[in-house]
């Protein structure tokens, strides 16, 4: 008798704790979802919800051609030998696998091809892809650009605090590599400190003295914005727009927001 009572008394303890949390979680939640909703106001700025699944998750949201008419407009004023809009590279195929559909490669093929079959292939925004050639190496505005800007066209597997993984270097490989690492992404979620539909801890700044805040991540496609690229803007960033704000700021996500809007519209439609 004494057994069974006392087993009945540590169940309902462990379930009257799991409730305290499960409402501190969602004290949290509140929380952190008004913060966001303010920073929404002020900023046009979610960190919760920088850009739409629907808008990322789009292989067909440019044609070759609408990409070509946005490389010669972003890249108007370059009239060099090594301009996006007229560069061309040799690609090598790659086979179908569970991230992306085949790609079959060639001679002299253009950025815009490049973009546009990457993004198809792998199922991933054109809009996406040109605007962080833009947030990471400024390649589609680049009237000179250096060699060093295309061997990392996207960022990818560049960290802030180490050197490019040359497996990934080059235009090719940087803008086919990116798109297929998204679906990788999308696919291990879990091994990542970033997922949607929960709170998250993201910091301002690779320096852990930056502090950070409580975000809830309302969508696949922005915690692959962090799995990317870490970090949210701070307050400094924000008020500065597309300017800088303090030694705490860092830019990427805020810049992403910021460039998707300039050429596209509002990347959370």
């Amino acid at each position: 008798m004494i057994a069974t009572t006392l087993v009945a008394t540590v169940a309902a303890i462990a379930i009257i704790a799991g409730l305290i949390r499960f409402v501190g979680w969602r004290v949290q939640v509140s929380e952190a979802k008004a913060a966001q909703s303010e920073m929404r106001s002020l900023y046009d700025f979610n960190p919760g919800n920088i850009i739409s699944d629907g808008a990322f998750f789009n292989g067909n949201a440019l044609s070759e051609r609408q990409v070509q008419t946005i490389l010669d407009q972003q890249g108007a004023t370059c009239t060099g030998d090594k301009c996006l809009k007229t560069m061309t590279f040799t690609t090598q195929s790659q086979a179908a696998d569970e991230y992306c559909q085949a790609y079959k490669g060639g001679q002299n093929e253009s950025a815009a091809a490049i973009i546009y079959k990457a993004g198809n292939a792998c199922g991933i925004s054109q809009k996406v892809l040109l605007t962080v050639l833009q947030k990471e190496q400024h390649l589609l505005t680049a009237t000179d650009p250096s060699d060093f800007q295309f061997k990392s066209a996207m960022g990818l597997s560049c960290p802030d605090d180490a050197n490019c993984d040359a497996k990934y270097a080059g235009f090719f490989n940087q803008v086919y590599g990116a798109a297929k690492r998204y679906q990788y992404y999308v696919r291990h979620e879990s091994q990542y400190a970033y997922h949607a539909g929960a709170l998250n801890y993201v910091r301002y700044n690779p320096n852990a003295g930056c502090g950070g805040s409580d975000v809830y991540i309302e969508n696949k496609a922005t915690a692959l914005l962090y799995i990317y690229t870490p970090y949210q803007p701070n307050e400094a960033a924000l008020k500065a727009g597309a300017g800088e704000g303090d030694a705490c700021s860092t830019y990427g996500n805020r810049n992403f927001a910021i460039i998707y809007n300039s050429m596209f519209g509002n990347p959370r439609d």
